[in-house]
């Protein structure tokens, strides 16, 4: 008989204010065992995305168990299920998880192996940390939504309008449709954050509080072929119907305060979708096993030297006090690259 194992965790019972001591508390929670495709993972390092403050944020709602967040995940396989084939103990990975099952800021952690990626060799797991969630998102985003090709002949003369190019997943999307060949605007409108997406790859920059035709008209283009959308859907829906090209394809990651008029889109037989990473986790879908591939690609482009991590702050060691102030620092929305906690 097997003696039940603790580990360290942070964690939440309620959903209160981030300068509030018990808004993250650290506990004490069982160490799972892995069965069927899950494996369990030794925590090297994590990540902080805003879903954590989304999911964290002040509701009226008590947990009986705590409640462990954080999708941004590298670490070791400490020990494999049943069912799984993809990864052996002692195996280094990185990945985001799933938004349904306890997250990863806990020493060790399960996750379906069809979800994980072998984290990128010349990358510290501090660095492959900061990858996954918005690696995943970019990806998908770019390439099983909107459609775009990876052949860089197919992109010669197409565009991409990165709306928040300068944040965590539009710094990785930046840098992929670049590689993929296509012109990329951003917008940013610090000079801060316009500098760092110059430095990930944008090839011109616009400002996001301004109409985009005028502006696009000024760095010679008429319109873009693609728009992908990381903030405030709504704010800049009309200017992405007239930014748009006729048959072009808009995506979207944030949800909307209110109703869209898609009407706008018509004329012009434009195609708007949708992008959640943890839709296929979340639905268990058949092409779940997508995620263990496309993470495995961007490692390669990491130890490439073509996709560089984003990170850019390390906390230490992983616990309740310094998730706070993870926590706060994104809530300040100032935030450029992501924000990496090391070691329980």
């Amino acid at each position: 008989m097997l003696l039940q194992q603790n580990m360290k965790a942070v964690g939440l019972h309620r959903y209160l204010p981030i300068d509030h001591l018990e808004s993250l508390i650290d506990v004490e929670i069982v160490k799972p065992i892995p069965q069927g495709r899950d494996v369990l993972v030794r925590v090297k390092a994590i990540s902080v995305n805003p879903v954590d403050v989304k999911v964290r944020s002040p509701k009226e709602r008590v947990e009986t168990a705590p409640r462990i967040l954080g999708w941004d995940v590298a670490g070791v396989v400490e020990q494999v299920g049943s069912a799984c084939t993809l990864f052996q103990i002692g195996d280094e990975v990185y990945y985001a998880g799933s938004i349904t099952r306890p997250g990863g800021n806990s020493e060790y952690h399960l996750v379906d192996e069809r979800i994980v990626g072998n984290k990128p060799k010349n990358l510290s797991f501090a660095e492959a940390a900061a990858l996954p969630l918005t690696g995943i998102t970019a990806w998908e985003a770019l390439f099983d939504r909107l459609g775009i090709s990876q052949n860089p002949e197919d992109n010669k003369q197409k565009s991409i309008l990165i709306i928040g190019a300068a944040g965590g997943v539009g710094s990785i999307a930046t840098q992929l449709a670049n590689w993929v060949g296509l012109t990329v605007v951003g917008t940013a409108s610090r000079p801060e954050t316009i500098q760092w997406a110059k430095a990930h790859g944008a090839h011109h920059l616009i400002n996001h509080y301004e109409d985009f035709v005028p502006q696009l008209k000024q760095i010679g283009l008429e319109s873009v072929h693609y728009i992908f959308c990381l903030n405030s859907t709504e704010k800049h829906w009309r200017n992405m119907a007239e930014a748009i090209a006729p048959q072009g394809k808009i995506c979207s990651i944030v949800e909307t305060e209110e109703n869209l008029n898609m009407t706008l889109l018509k004329n012009k037989s434009v195609t708007f979708v949708w992008e959640l990473m943890f839709t296929r986790a979340m639905y268990q879908t058949a092409d779940m096993v997508e995620q263990y591939k496309l993470l495995n690609r961007i490692a390669e482009l990491s130890d490439a030297g073509i996709l560089q991590t984003t990170l850019t702050e390390q906390l230490e060691p992983i616990n309740a006090a310094n998730l706070r102030l993870a926590h706060a620092k994104l809530e300040t929305g100032q935030t450029i690259g992501k924000i990496v906690l090391e070691k329980f």
